[in-house]
């Protein structure tokens, strides 16, 4: 694949963007953004980033909600993004459970291999952003660059983390985009 002519990025939802639920974010009601990730969101794409979105959305297996529920709350997120002047390109999630065995839950990589498939990118153009190690693993197994946030879960994943591990760590995500814009403009 060739290289696009612009960076991208790729977002886990839960703990990035939004507020993490221990019982899982089950409606648009219970969605609620971080603070500051709207406004990042906005930066990156305004700095021509495309801003892509995976996330493993078990509920939909475990019958917590459906699928019409989770394009719904998917819905606000990009409506919430837009208001604040960004814009997701997309968004990539997986219904199933842990159990499966499918390609596209995080640790394994399909969701990735889908967003550079859509966005003709190469993988190793990809950032990847995330708070669990899961997420840290999918970007790995790609050779994306692997970015861990210290909000939702990643102050947890950051104690786990190896010494060489080959990770870059930030409180949150306007933490990151401050980072990555300087390096776009460099």
């Amino acid at each position: 694949m060739n290289k696009p002519s612009f960076p991208v990025i790729v977002l886990d939802r839960d703990g990035v963007i939004n507020q993490d639920s221990a019982e899982y974010i089950k409606s648009p009601d219970e969605w609620h953004a971080l603070p500051g990730s709207l406004d990042a969101i906005a930066r990156l794409h305004q700095a021509g980033f495309a801003v892509v979105v995976a996330t493993n959305q078990s509920g939909v297996a475990r019958g917590l909600f459906s699928t019409e529920t989770l394009t719904a709350i998917h819905q606000k997120m990009a409506e919430q993004v837009t208001a604040a002047g960004g814009q997701l390109t997309r968004i990539f999630w997986c219904p199933h459970g842990p159990d499966e065995g499918c390609d596209c839950r995080k640790p394994r990589p399909g969701l990735l291999l889908q967003a550079a498939e859509f966005l003709a990118c190469g993988l190793d153009n990809m950032i990847v952003v995330g708070d669990a190690q899961r997420d840290l693993d999918a970007a790995t197994a790609v050779g994306a660059r692997p970015i861990l946030v210290r909000s939702g879960k990643g102050r947890n994943t950051e104690k786990a983390l190896s010494p060489d591990a080959a990770v870059e760590v930030f409180d949150n995500l306007a933490a990151v985009t401050d980072t990555l814009i300087l390096e776009v403009k460099d």
